[in-house]
């Protein structure tokens, strides 16, 4: 069984036996719930409840979702403060924080230092672990987070609050020795944990799940165990209120469980699979202050999410573009001149980071009728570009490449009229964001005439 608690970080001034604070699944409540009572350490499932002061409470509050900060060097947590932490100290209004796993690349040694970047923002944290969290040297799936442990804290643990109920899940299987390192899933240990727990809560209070490996079935070798998929399912069934948090991949997605995957309820469950902090593993060129781009292969901007936790089981989730002081929402690329009155094969591509499938995308030119722009599955052009300016430059432009640009799950098209004046023509978007409602943004193309 994974050591589940660190003595050091939870320990409170009740007398535990050490069998229970070894093996029992740690669950904060905060104050002025009332304190369950501890449930007997050989149990299975067993709880050891532990009290803390009041986050999220009121009518809304909000929290900082971290996805892979995923440093591998000192100058990659160089690159976590200027980008992610120091833009936010003191202005933010979240009460909790949650990352979501790859705290490191393979160096433990470096836990401390992204625990501290993280601290300097003033909320409690809760820490998934993730695949690159494992110590290198595992030769089981038990003995997997000792480095992890010992630095952060347990790997499984919950918290209650008066707004949401919280469970951090360390969804990473080790596989040592296998084709597949890793696989996603569960141990029967945190299934017994989540069979004894889930029953004692309110069903009206949103329940949230964060993970580190998507629970949304992947084209993919270490893809979340179907077994283990359909068995959460049953846990989550009779909670109507349920968001999961998930990172690993390095893009950013909506999934939506339906009742054709397994998800047992014709309202599907949503899983918000969180852009990294890292972007693209720290690559890219460098900007003036010296931080890379870090854009992920699908055109999203490096950042953070926040998620506003309501009454009455509600919530609204919102990307933050890194560094970016207009907070933009909607990347454009448009080919910058095109001929007058050739035929309109040409198109400004809308890459609308917290879209999905449902989306609406419009665009409009020099303020004409807005017009449903068509959801497209290839590439970000704008990541293709640069992709470009990397193979056809003679030095290095960075120390590591932008990742090489995959089709995007939320892209949009709209072709371009060319049967206009000649000269500048402004290009305006819009997409209606289900918590923001309408976001914006605007480019221009020139028309100019050509002979044969």
């Amino acid at each position: 069984m994974r050591h589940y608690l660190s003595i050091l970080f939870f320990l409170t001034a009740s007398v535990v036996a050490p069998t229970a604070l070894a093996e029992c699944v740690p669950v904060t409540v905060e104050a002025p719930q009332a304190l369950p009572k501890n449930t007997k350490a050989s149990a299975a499932g067993c709880i050891h409840y532990q009290r803390a002061a009041a986050t999220l409470q009121g009518e809304q509050a909000q929290v900082l979702v971290f996805g892979d900060p995923q440093v591998k060097s000192q100058a990659d947590v160089g690159y976590f403060r200027r980008a992610i932490t120091q833009p936010l100290q003191g202005k933010h209004d979240a009460v909790l924080g949650v990352s979501l796993g790859d705290l490191v690349d393979d160096a433990p040694q470096l836990y401390p230092d992204v625990k501290q970047a993280m601290a300097a923002l003033g909320v409690p944290w809760m820490h998934t672990p993730g695949n690159h969290d494992v110590d290198v040297d595992a030769r089981s799936d038990d003995a997997s987070l000792s480095a992890f442990h010992k630095a952060i804290g347990p790997d499984t643990f919950a918290r209650e609050t008066a707004l949401a109920n919280l469970v951090v899940l360390d969804d990473v299987i080790v596989q040592p020795g296998q084709k597949s390192a890793y696989v996603g899933g569960l141990r029967d240990e945190q299934f017994a944990f989540l069979e004894r727990w889930l029953p004692t809560l309110a069903k009206q209070k949103l329940l949230v799940l964060a993970m580190h490996i998507p629970l949304a079935k992947r084209d993919a070798a270490d893809s979340f165990r179907e077994e283990d998929r359909q068995r959460l399912y049953a846990l989550l069934k009779p909670f109507p209120h349920v968001l999961v948090l998930s990172a690993h991949t390095h893009v950013q997605q909506q999934f939506f469980h339906t009742e054709a995957m397994g998800w047992g309820d014709s309202q599907a469950l949503h899983e918000y699979n969180v852009g990294a902090a890292c972007g693209a593993f720290w690559s890219g060129v460098k900007d003036a202050q010296g931080v890379p781009a870090s854009t992920m292969a699908d055109g999203t901007p490096n950042g953070y999410a926040v998620m506003t936790v309501r009454s009455n089981g509600g919530y609204a989730l919102a990307w933050h573009n890194a560094r970016d002081a207009a907070d933009t929402q909607i990347g454009l690329h448009a080919p910058k001149v095109l001929r007058k009155g050739a035929y309109p094969a040409w198109g400004v591509f809308a890459n609308y980071y917290m879209g999905d499938a449902q989306s609406r995308v419009e665009f409009r030119v020099d303020g004409s009728t807005w017009k449903p722009m068509r959801q497209v599955l290839q590439a970000d052009p704008r990541l293709l570009a640069e992709n470009m300016r990397d193979d056809e430059a003679e030095a290095l432009r960075g120390y590591d490449r932008s990742p090489e640009a995959k089709p995007s799950t939320h892209l949009w098209r709209g072709a371009l009229p060319t049967d206009l004046s000649i000269g500048e023509h402004r290009i305006e978007v819009r997409a209606f964001d289900r918590w923001r409602g309408e976001v914006q943004a605007s480019t221009t193309y020139r028309l100019q005439e050509a002979q044969p």
